[in-house]
């Protein structure tokens, strides 16, 4: 299969890849497609199925191409066996759509609370709806976690130290990114892209250990 064929299949399920994400991991080494006397990537159906399982993890899990190279190896060595992933729908950004646009309405009909909840994240700035008031695919998780915390009396208002908790640490990620976005390569932007995701979820592993451990003791 040619690179363009392989775009073609993955694109189904991954939109958003491109040919310098692929050329990009198979620098990291996950991939090793076959090259013709011309020069010519030729990738195998075994090559689509490893890049498939390479994307998921990075979309579903958010797993740093390290530790999926080692999850590789595993599977080849036979030590690891890949557990089924749930079929879903993507958008070009790979997040699954919802059936209409995510407005505070349909937010609050999805988690099951009243719209005068959306309301008030938005007037704490918990959450941020974009121009057209439609939320992005997270404010789901944030309302579902909002709601829950209601239950035991934590408002809205106590939520904005959590928004501009997240408001640093995405500064944060930035930091790290940046010298890759300012570069004009594709294969820079796509390293950038990878890179915010890993670093982003790392900084969300740090948030909750140091709140598990915070809150460890206060039980008897």
């Amino acid at each position: 299969m040619r690179i363009s064929d392989v775009l073609a299949a993955l694109r189904i399920e991954f939109p958003a890849v491109t040919t310098s994400k692929l050329r990009f991991l198979e620098e990291q080494g996950l991939v090793d497609p076959v090259r013709t006397p011309a020069g010519y990537r030729q990738y195998s159906p075994a090559d689509v199925e490893r890049l498939r399982f390479v994307l998921a993890q990075q979309r579903d899990r958010y797993m740093p191409l390290r530790v999926i190279g080692e999850r590789l190896a595993a599977l080849d060595a036979g030590e690891e066996e890949e557990s089924p992933v749930r079929a879903r729908l993507a958008t070009r950004d790979g997040v699954a759509p919802a059936a209409d646009r995510l407005t505070a309405e349909r937010l609050a009909q999805e988690a099951g609370v009243a719209v005068e909840l959306i309301t008030e994240l938005v007037t704490q700035g918990v959450l941020r709806p974009g121009p057209r008031g439609v939320f992005d695919p997270w404010a789901r998780e944030v309302v579902a976690v909002a709601a829950s915390l209601a239950d035991h009396g934590i408002d809205p208002r106590h939520l904005r130290t959590f928004r501009a908790a997240a408001d640093r640490q995405a500064d944060l990620v930035e930091q790290v990114v940046a010298p890759w976005r300012g570069q004009r390569s594709v294969s820079s932007r796509a390293r950038a892209g990878t890179l915010a995701a890993e670093v982003g979820e790392l900084c969300a592993r740090m948030h909750t250990a140091l709140v598990r451990s915070a809150v460890h003791d206060l039980a008897p």
